[in-house]
């Protein structure tokens, strides 16, 4: 490639596309990484957003780009390394990106494909709440982005846009090149440890300058929020050379935040949006916003109506978006634990706090808790209810449990008793109350209406119980619901303070309210500024929540024994599967009953996983709640297992009537559940049932005609025999006869007129159209062979054999089991 004085940027820019179709894509990042190094800013700005587009896919989600969701190390060995290496924090990518950040240049983004409040907001010049945008809007369409601004929306909203591309089934987000840069970009701009790295490229005249803000006349103090970053307008009026590297860099840390919350997290309906603020500030900030678009832009402001009916967009997001946004919440947690402990004295403070530390103080009240806290009850509300539900479960838990992510390590103990949380985390559950209660209560109301047999089911029940179950976490917990519950004194300035949200907040160092000491304010605060002052809370502990609880625990206690149930079926069954039974013939084949179930499938093993998580959550529950222990016997009654008379679980529920059994509600809610089922069996005449596929059609029908001439001439001899009250009457009884059709009946919902039906004595001889009796007859027949004994002999010592045999059993019982042939 010819050096920078040769070409020109357009010629550049039609190298690198040819580029693309005719050279592996290892040698096109070697030639893009010479590019970068030997082209100056001015030719790069060409070919800049080409590159970015060509990298991450188009915001149409038509190109792919290099689908760095499905990049992985196994299957793609050197293209995986290469990728990474390119656009870490401190490769080449990077470099460009700084290298032009130096010289000031701007790049558009088009409006129509930021999140769906912000994209309404421009659209009906309303100014947008995060103060991201408010240096580059432009009514009536959206000023630039710098290149990092401009590098990280397209980074951040590729892994909506580019959601639809083919991704193969054993692609794991957690290991594809996108999860390691977004790990990557977290730590290295929001670190834990230290402060953010310099930048790897730097202008001739020192450090690289942050972005210049771009003042609107009218300033936004007025409602609680600067128009720009009071660090960035710091750092722009010091020098740069003497300038703190943490202080001069913080804008990106600020930045890259602000970008992946409002990509992957700011998507809410109009119902979402108008519940988020109290009505009196959501009116006044809308009013202010309008008149501030009106008076810069000379135009009419839109009415309330059509600013606020624009807020709606339709949200699905996968499980790698939520795998992501756990992500970002492990680490925030992280990020902010890593604060170093405030001084005693409050002047050191004030004179040591750097602005990363400031930073880390406020990152997550800030930035995060309302978004997240919108974006889990849209998931809460919306996901299907199957197992993928996980991934949004284990979100939640992670924001939950801060105390996990702290750098102080729990004491090792040989009992692993549960960790207790420290009284310390109380300011953070009380300041976060809804993400705790009300979502828990989301939470019942899903498990409520899913299958707990199912292991996957369970563990989500069990992780919930678990993690809520945590030594003083309940405690704590129910002392926020106190706090909130207090009854309300005068508290100046409540609607002033209302506006000092984190919605309507710009950067962290804007106008703060002062320290506010009163810990019940604070959370009555946290929860009007999500819910509104006309929510009505419902209290996690009270009684309807209680019974909610309650309705849970019953579910349980009847998925156990469902899957206990289900257990002892699959045990009889492979029993009756065994070798030996396959030379006898079993009666179940011939009375086509099916006493089985679709968990079958599951297995022994996740059968017993099951009921450890069903009976560890139930246990928990009781501990949180202080569930009592009649409470729980009496539910166990209830839940099926009481057995009837005969040993039979009991049927659904069901009222009689002329027509026979009628299922209940209740009934239908146990069948579609699988609680209870009825034994679906065939009432008819086993001799005129269908010709199974385990039968000889020919031999069906020949065996019925002669079985058939038999009875209608041996009838009145087959009836005096089994009158008979001596031995030999109890042994015909014993085979000519089928008294189990009747009592069969009695299991199954069917037409009263059925009991009725008497088939008297016969004979049946379909026994022997079976393969099975067939294979099982020529190998005797083989086997004797070799003993030198011939057909008839053997046939002879087969009747012999079964006569003894009945004999037998005639002695032993007759109330055996009716045998059935």
């Amino acid at each position: 490639m010819a050096g920078p004085h040769l070409q020109q940027p357009s010629f550049l820019l039609a190298t690198l596309k040819a580029d693309c179709v005719n050279k592996p894509f290892v040698q096109r990042c070697h030639d893009l990484e010479r590019v970068i190094e030997e082209f100056p800013a001015k030719e790069l700005h060409g070919i800049f957003p080409w590159l970015v587009e060509s990298i991450f896919g188009s915001l149409d989600g038509i190109i792919v780009g290099w689908n760095l969701r499905c990049l992985q190390g196994k299957t793609n060995p050197t293209e995986y390394p290469v990728a990474l290496d390119f656009l870490d924090p401190s490769g080449p990518m990077m470099k460009l990106v700084y290298k032009l950040q130096a010289e000031e240049y701007r790049y558009d983004f088009p409006v129509s494909y930021l999140p769906g409040p912000v994209k309404a907001s421009i659209q009906e010049q309303v100014l947008p709440e995060c103060s991201l945008y408010h240096n580059k809007v432009q009514f009536p369409s959206s000023g630039g982005l710098d290149p990092f601004e401009y590098y990280m929306f397209y980074f951040a909203i590729s892994l909506i846009t580019q959601k639809n591309s083919a991704v193969t089934h054993h692609v794991s987000p957690s290991n594809s090149a996108y999860f390691i840069l977004v790990d990557t970009y977290l730590k290295c701009f929001l670190p834990t440890e230290g402060s953010v790295l310099p930048p790897p490229y730097s202008n001739p005249g020192g450090a690289i300058p942050s972005p210049t803000p771009r003042s609107p006349p009218v300033p936004f103090t007025s409602y609680g929020m600067h128009h720009t970053s009071l660090l960035k307008r710091h750092i722009a009026h010091q020098p740069s050379v003497n300038a703190d590297p943490a202080s001069q860099e913080i804008w990106r840390s600020e930045t890259l935040l602000q970008i992946f919350v409002e990509m992957w997290l700011h998507h809410y309906s109009l119902e979402m949006y108008q519940k988020m603020q109290s009505p009196h500030v959501k009116l006044e900030v809308l009013h202010y916003r309008l008149s501030i678009s009106s008076k810069h832009h000379g135009s009419p402001a839109q009415s309330s109506y059509q600013a606020l009916h624009a807020y709606q967009e339709s949200f699905k997001p996968t499980e790698e978006h939520v795998l992501v946004v756990r992500l970002l919440v492990k680490h925030l947690h992280a990020f902010s634990n890593s604060l170093k402990p405030e001084p005693l004295s409050p002047s050191a403070h004030s004179h040591t706090a750097s602005p990363l530390e400031e930073f880390k103080r406020v990152v997550i009240p800030r930035f995060v808790q309302e978004k997240l806290y919108i974006f889990l009850q849209h998931c809460f509300g919306h996901w299907p209810l199957d197992a993928s539900f996980r991934a949004v479960l284990e979100m939640w838990l992670s924001y939950l449990q801060p105390w996990r992510y702290a750098p102080e390590k729990p004491p090792q103990s040989a009992e692993s008793l549960p960790r207790s949380v420290s009284d310390k985390w109380a300011a953070f559950i009380q300041e976060n109350l809804l993400m705790y209660t009300k979502l828990f209560v989301g939470f019942l109301n899903r498990a409520l209406r899913t299958d707990l047999v199912s292991p996957k089911n369970a563990l989500m029940v069990f992780r919930v119980a678990k993690v809520f179950a945590q030594p003083n976490l309940a405690e704590m917990i129910l002392k926020g619901e106190q706090l909130f519950l207090e009854p309300e004194l005068v508290i100046p300035h409540r609607q002033h303070r209302l506006f000092m949200t984190s919605t309507l907040g710009g950067s962290f160092f804007s106008s703060w309210p002062p320290t506010i000491t009163d810990a019940s304010f604070k959370v009555k605060s946290h929860v009007y500024s999500l819910e509104g002052q006309d929510f009505q809370y419902k209290q996690m502990f009270g009684t309807e929540v209680r019974n909610l609880v309650l309705k849970l625990a019953q579910l349980i206690c009847q998925a156990q024994q469902t899957a206990k149930s289900i257990s002892d079926h699959s045990a009889e069954t492979t029993a009756s599967q065994s070798f030996f039974s396959w030379f006898r013939f079993t009666p179940s084949e011939m009375n086509g009953s099916y006493t089985g179930n679709d968990l079958d499938e599951i297995g022994q093993d996740s059968i017993k996983k099951t009921d450890e998580y069903l009976e560890k959550a139930l246990e928990y529950l009781c501990q949180i709640f202080k569930l009592n222990e009649a409470q729980l016997t009496q539910m166990m009654m209830k839940c099926g297992t009481a057995q009837d008379e005969n040993g039979k679980k009991q049927l659904p529920d069901c009222i009689e009537s002329e027509d026979g059994l009628i299922l209940t509600p209740l009934g239908r809610y146990q069948i579609i559940n699988g609680l209870r089922r009825f034994e679906v069996q065939y009432q008819g005449d086993t001799e005129l049932q269908p010709i199974r596929s385990y039968e000889n059609a020919t031999l069906v029908r020949l065996l019925f005609r002669l079985s058939s001439a038999l009875n209608e001439r041996f009838a009145d001899q087959m009836d005096a025999l089994c009158s008979r009250e001596d031995f030999v009457g109890r042994l015909c009884r014993y085979h000519l006869t089928n008294p189990r059709l009747i009592q069969k009946i009695r299991y199954s919902p069917v037409v009263k007129d059925r009991t009725n039906q008497n088939w008297g004595p016969r004979i049946s001889l379909r026994f022997l159209a079976s393969y099975r009796t067939l294979i099982s007859l020529l190998m005797i027949y083989f086997i004797a062979s070799w003993f030198y004994i011939g057909p008839m002999g053997c046939t002879f010592i087969i009747l012999i054999g079964y006569f003894l045999y009945a004999v037998i059993m005639t002695f032993f019982s007759e109330g055996w089991k009716p045998h059935e042939h």
